[in-house]
C-alpha cells in the first residue's frame, strides 16, 4: 500500500499547492478502492486499501492544518464524514451514520475509523477536491470549480480528477478582479 499512500500524498499536495487553501479550509475526496485495484467501482471494495489513501490524505491536510470531507458512496446519498469541528465551524447539520465498506465505501469508513470525532453530514462547499475512481465529488465543491491537471494522473488503477474553487467573478466590462491565483483576494 506504500505506493498508493505516496500517490496520494503526492497528487494532494500538488493540488494543495496550486489550489492555495487556507489553513482552516476543506477538502473533499470521494475515492473508490475498487477502482484503484481496477475493479468496477462499488463491485470490489477493499478496507486496506481505503486505510492507505486515509492515511496518506489525513497527514497531508492536517500537516497544512486543513480539514478532509471523506465522500461516501451513493448508499449514504454522498454524504460526507468531517471531524466535529469542521461541522461545527462551517455551521453543517450532522446526521446519524456510520459509514461501512459497503455502505458508505472502504475509504469513507477508514476516515471514520481514524477521526478523532468524526460525524457525517449530507453537503458541503469545499475549497478543492479529488476524485479517485469516478465517484462525482462536484456537489460538493464551492462556485466556481476550476479544473486542476495534476502530475500523478491515477491512483493505482483508479482515474484521478482534481479541482479547486474561486469566487465568482462579478460586475462586468466595469469590473476589476484581483488576481484569482490567491483565492480571489484582492
Amino acid at each position: 500500500m506504500t505506493e498508493i499512500e505516496n500517490q496520494v500524498r503526492a497528487a494532494l499536495g500538488e493540488l494543495l499547492d496550486i489550489a492555495a487553501v487556507r489553513p482552516g479550509g476543506l477538502v473533499v475526496i470521494g475515492c473508490s478502492s475498487s477502482e484503484i485495484l481496477g475493479e468496477k467501482i462499488g463491485k470490489g471494495s477493499s478496507p486496506e486499501t481505503g486505510k492507505a489513501v486515509a492515511k496518506a490524505a489525513l497527514a497531508e491536510l492536517e500537516a497544512r492544518g486543513l480539514f478532509l470531507a471523506a465522500q461516501c458512496c451513493e448508499h449514504l446519498n454522498r454524504a460526507l464524514i468531517v471531524e466535529r469541528a469542521a461541522a461545527e465551524k462551517f455551521g453543517y447539520e450532522i446526521v446519524s451514520v456510520r459509514p461501512r465498506p459497503k455502505a458508505g465505501g472502504s475509504f469513507a469508513t477508514a476516515v471514520y475509523e481514524a477521526m478523532r470525532d468524526p460525524v457525517a453530514v449530507e453537503h458541503v462547499r469545499a475549497d478543492a477536491g479529488m476524485d479517485i475512481g469516478g465517484t462525482l465529488i462536484g456537489m460538493h465543491l464551492r462556485d466556481v470549480a476550476v479544473p486542476v491537471r495534476l502530475r500523478v494522473k491515477h491512483i493505482g488503477d483508479a482515474i484521478l480528477l482534481a479541482a479547486r474553487t474561486r469566487p465568482k467573478l462579478i460586475g462586468g466590462a466595469r469590473a476589476e478582479y484581483p488576481d484569482e491565483t490567491n483565492g480571489g483576494q484582492a
